[in-house]
């Protein structure tokens, strides 16, 4: 397939349909100009997110077949172009979806995806997705469509992408940075396609209720207002257009959606043919996470870098500890830290022993309180180990097998948690970090904090993977590698996260879930941070809106099909 061009256009949309529609229309003309062959618009084009109650919901929303869409209909065709626009829909009597739309260049309406994540009230006026989302085979590619929380969460864009996918069109209607930041870019590497995601500009309610809005949900009027961020990712999440925040523009790019049916890493390892759907079933599964005590509201929490290898490696590593402040509860160390550049060379006994070694020597160290997290190569596997000045506390294995180490390190079974005094501990070990299905097990088993050695090979990974690993799941995340193109990190959750209620701890700054970073630079030592076991337990982002019970399981079977 040979090179396209798409286009994502953002916007303002207001409370006159007829003035959208020709907004929308005018961004179609401008992306034709442009000469683009695929359009995507953002989400709810036909009218403002914000209904006095059902009726005027279904008042302002569109037919499928009347004159509203029909425009859009014929100026793809005018064009000659695939358009995606989302809308929301009249499917019956009194029932309303918010759906995106595909049209071809002749005008056909191709596919229609339903929202299957409603944010806040969009509870209370729409339907969610009875169905899954359809994978539309055209002449430019795969394309599937999903709308602006349904991207906050993995499932529903990692569904598209297991069904073949090439191209994620997303379409947003937000005001939150952390969405242009973390939730859309790294939808493309995690699942290695393009993505394209148009999102609004301008009031996001009547403007005549912005400053009542304020002062009830403690959001300063700027931040009613669409975040912008429109943009085009590559499937290494390299970020190829972005619009700015406060303009309507339309941002173009060249892409070969072909690319996208390559899912090897720069190590060679086949990131869809290395999953474990066979380990996923409480993914698709109606939620039951257990009702457990939070943990504690703040925690010291560190990353260590060594300089050494071998041996060296060992003693620079119990040195650090030896010199730990007291009141440090729990340091990562990268995977298989004792060992030259995260791949084991050494023959088995010889890695074994050197293994042992580094637990009597890491066991002896500890001082009381302290839980060391690594990960080692035992019994000839990859294992994660959690320690004390006790001894071994949890041996996790590898998940997914990685070129890098080879399929023999891939013998886990699932992810455990740990219970501590300070809260309850997973591990992600090694590539396992790769794949947002690790941590939405660790957050539906209970855990409040995930320990990672691991050993970036990606800027995308610390960049976006990571941060949003943590951010979707609700779940303080500490990682640490050996810096090179990225370096470790400790990463606490804001304890105010949910929507429309007081926030005591920091005013509303445009990010709902980013999580509180606490960098590495790239030099050897020790990096420490606070992380907060206790906000893990607050999931709700909005009224009605849940990021982890809230996942479409009933719609995930492609996530857990062998």
């Amino acid at each position: 397939m040979t090179s396209i061009r798409v286009a994502a256009a953002q916007f303002t949309v207001g409370d006159d349909l007829e003035i959208n529609l020709q907004r929308c229309l005018s961004a179609i003309d401008e992306a034709a100009e442009g000469a683009a062959q695929l359009v995507v618009l953002p989400e709810f084009c036909n009218h403002l997110s914000w209904y006095r109650d059902g009726n005027h919901c279904w008042d302002v929303s569109v037919a499928l077949d009347g004159p509203w869409l029909g425009s859009l209909a014929a100026r793809a065709r005018q064009h000659s172009l695939y358009l995606v626009v989302n809308a929301t829909v009249r499917r019956g009597p009194g029932v309303t979806t918010g759906t995106s739309l595909l049209y071809s260049p002749d005008g056909a309406l191709l596919g229609q995806s339903d929202k299957q994540v409603l944010m806040g009230h969009e509870n209370d006026f729409l339907r969610r997705a009875q169905h899954v989302c359809p994978v539309v085979d055209t002449a430019v590619g795969r394309i599937g469509m999903y709308s602006c929380m349904d991207g906050v969460i993995n499932e529903t864009p990692r569904s598209l992408a297991l069904r073949g996918a090439q191209i994620l069109c997303n379409s947003l209607n937000s005001f939150a940075y952390d969405e242009g930041d973390l939730h859309v870019p790294v939808r493309a590497p995690e699942n290695r396609t393009w993505v394209v995601a148009a999102n609004k500009v301008g009031p996001l309610i009547p403007e005549y209720l912005l400053e009542e809005v304020a002062k009830i949900t403690s959001i300063p009027v700027p931040h009613l207002y669409g975040a912008g961020d429109s943009q085009i990712v590559a499937p290494d999440g390299t970020v190829l257009a972005r619009a700015d925040r406060n303009n309507a523009e339309v941002v173009f790019a060249d892409i070969n959606p072909s690319q996208a049916d390559d899912k090897t890493r720069p190590d060679g390892t086949d990131v869809f043919a290395s999953r474990r759907p066979e380990l996923y079933g409480a993914i698709a599964e109606p939620p039951a996470r257990p009702d457990l005590r939070p943990g504690l509201a703040e925690v010291q929490a560190a990353v260590y870098q060594p300089s050494a290898a071998g041996q060296l490696a060992i003693e620079e590593a119990c040195a650090a500890i030896a010199a730990l402040k007291p009141g440090l509860s729990l340091l990562v160390l990268p995977e298989l830290f004792c060992f030259e550049n995260a791949v084991v060379e050494l023959e088995p006994e010889e890695a074994e022993a050197l293994s042992q070694a580094a637990l009597e020597r890491l066991i002896a160290s500890c001082p009381e309180g302290l839980s060391v997290v690594t990960s080692l190569p035992l019994g000839g596997h990859n294992t994660g180990v959690v320690l004390d000045r006790s001894g071994v506390l949890l041996r996790q294995a590898q998940l997914h097998p990685c070129a890098r180490l080879g399929d023999g390190h891939a013998v886990g079974t699932g992810i455990e948690v740990l219970q501590l005094a300070w809260g309850r501990l997973a591990v992600v070990v090694g590539d396992d970090s790769l794949y947002p299905e690790s941590f939405r097990l660790a957050a539906l088993a209970g855990a409040e904090v995930v320990a990672a050695p691991i050993h970036v090979i990606e800027a995308w990974e610390v960049e976006t993977g990571l941060p949003e690993r943590a951010a979707e799941n609700r779940l303080s995340l500490v990682y640490a590698t050996r810096p090179g193109v990225g370096t470790s990190a400790v990463l606490g959750l804001p304890r105010d996260f949910t929507l429309m209620t007081p926030w005591k701890s920091r005013l509303f700054d445009g990010n709902i879930s980013t999580p509180l970073t606490v960098q590495a630079t790239a030099e050897p030592g020790l990096t420490v941070g606070t992380i907060h076991p206790e906000a893990a337990a607050n999931k709700m982002v909005s009224a009605n809106t849940n990021v982890v019970d809230g996942r479409p399981w009933h719609l995930a079977d492609a996530i857990t099909t062998v």
